[in-house]
């Protein structure tokens, strides 16, 4: 989904076309660059017709991995080494001296359409035995014989409004499935993520309804418009963002947005901005730093291999040391910081424990956190338990309103958790997580 470009440090190559039976190879992307230049272009052509065709190829890459135009579409592969496609690339191929030092140069460059922030689709081809819309290879010699720079070639063949990046971030880059699926209670930037291209999408497919709120709280307005693209699209209707339905959203969102066209629509800063941080580290505060102490709080009463850890809502030096040993024991690289893959192994590791709890405690089960956000449009007896402690608050503080402990969370509580959010100075949300579970059924939990 909509995400700030990175340079992957590999790239996964299908030899031969998309459907066709082939083995796939995974190889440094700089190292596919230089193969695919020196196999699409000649060593003697001019310095500046060589950097304009890199960069072309370049954009068309980190294109293919920026949609995971493959991936979205079941693929097991970024992109294939068929000109029918994409690019020339041949396994082990010979490679230029020159050509690989420029892609030395710019392998960390590409090119954008002013006010965008995806790769642009550069479309190419050799100008004599084919031709496109983009540009013509052949062509870029003739300019750069009469003394156009990259830039100004760049420009004859995509239009005046292209900027080139030339510093973008290079990364292990994984998959953008968050890894494990999002459903009612979900909250964070996957959710958010989620929302908008519905929101987006639904604009071109009207039986998607809105979801209102798309702050990153996976709520029963978001299943249900789950549910409708899952049913226009001849998904299993869950409600659930599995696999499936996370990459086929993918798909149709960049095909609405025209991401893999010359003339794409184009995503904007605003489209990419964050409200919730990829990772929380040593000297981070706030709400997320407290979520993050109570899994490993929770964790750490049951399983002697982590220390004991209270909720402060600062990362300090005993929150990193029980990441440390989180990491350790879940057999996840060990560096103290708390990225997707710690945060996924936290809630596994969680909901394992809840399935799983010493009888001891089982009878206090139903005290214990759920494990998921509790939002309107849930019932049962997590949502009782939750009305009749904001009963016992609006006992405390006589401007609460009234709830009934009917197990429904419906407008009513919607309103008593969002004064209860107010007056213990949390987001108001109308959601509860487990801090604010913590705050209200706080003198009955066993740690």
């Amino acid at each position: 989904m909509p995400t700030t470009p990175v340079v992957p440090e590999f790239i996964t190559v299908h030899l031969g076309r998309p459907d066709q039976p082939a083995r796939n190879v995974t190889v440094p992307f700089t190292d596919y660059i230089k193969n695919v230049a020196s196999h699409e272009i000649y060593p003697t052509w001019p310095e500046a017709a060589i950097r304009a065709n890199i960069l072309a190829q370049l954009s068309f890459t980190m294109n293919r991995i920026y949609t995971e135009y493959y991936p979205s579409r079941g693929y097991d592969f970024d992109i294939t080494s068929t000109t029918q496609y994409d690019q020339y690339y041949v396994e082990n191929g010979d490679q230029f001296e020159n050509i690989s030092r420029i892609v030395d140069e710019i392998f960390r460059s590409y090119i954008v359409r002013r006010g965008n922030v995806e790769p642009l689709f550069a479309m190419f081809c050799d100008g004599v035995r084919s031709q496109c819309r983009g540009l013509s290879q052949w062509g870029t010699v003739q300019l750069a014989e009469q003394g156009y720079t990259p830039y100004q070639i760049l420009q004859y063949y995509y239009g005046d409004d292209i900027d080139i990046v030339t510093d973008a971030p290079v990364s292990s880059r994984t998959a953008s499935y968050p890894g494990r699926p999002l459903a009612r209670g979900s909250v964070g930037e996957d959710v958010r993520s989620v929302q908008r291209v519905l929101n987006r999408i639904g604009m071109n497919f009207p039986a998607i309804p809105p979801i209102r709120d798309t702050g990153g709280i996976f709520d029963l307005s978001t299943e249900q418009a789950v549910r409708a693209f899952q049913n226009a699209f001849n998904i299993a209707v869950d409600g659930v963002v599995g696999p499936v339905t996370w990459y086929k959203l993918k798909s149709v969102w960049a095909g609405v947005r025209g991401l893999s066209e010359l003339s794409a629509q184009g995503l904007t800063l605003s489209d990419v901005a964050r409200i919730y941080p990829s990772q929380l580290r040593y000297g981070d505060s706030g709400i997320g730093v407290e979520t993050i102490q109570y899994y490993l709080g929770f964790l750490g009463f049951f399983l002697p291999q982590l220390p004991a850890i209270g909720v402060t809502g600062s990362f300090d030096d005993t929150t990193r040391d029980a990441v440390y040993a989180f990491q350790r024991y879940a057999g996840l690289p060990v560096d103290g910081i708390v990225g997707n893959d710690t945060w996924n192994a936290l809630q596994n590791a969680y909901d394992r424990l809840l399935t799983d709890l010493p009888d001891p405690y089982r009878e206090r089960l139903a005290e214990i956190y759920p494990g998921r956000f509790l939002v309107r449009g849930d019932t049962g007896e997590n949502v009782a338990r939750l009305q009749r402690a904001l009963q016992y608050m609006a006992q405390v503080y006589g401007d609460m309103p009234a709830v009934e402990a009917d197990g429904i969370f419906g407008p009513a509580t919607q309103a008593a958790v969002m004064a209860a959010q107010r007056r213990l100075g949390f987001d108001v949300t109308g959601a509860v997580g487990p801090i604010l579970w913590r705050s209200l059924i706080w003198p009955r939990i066993p740690f």
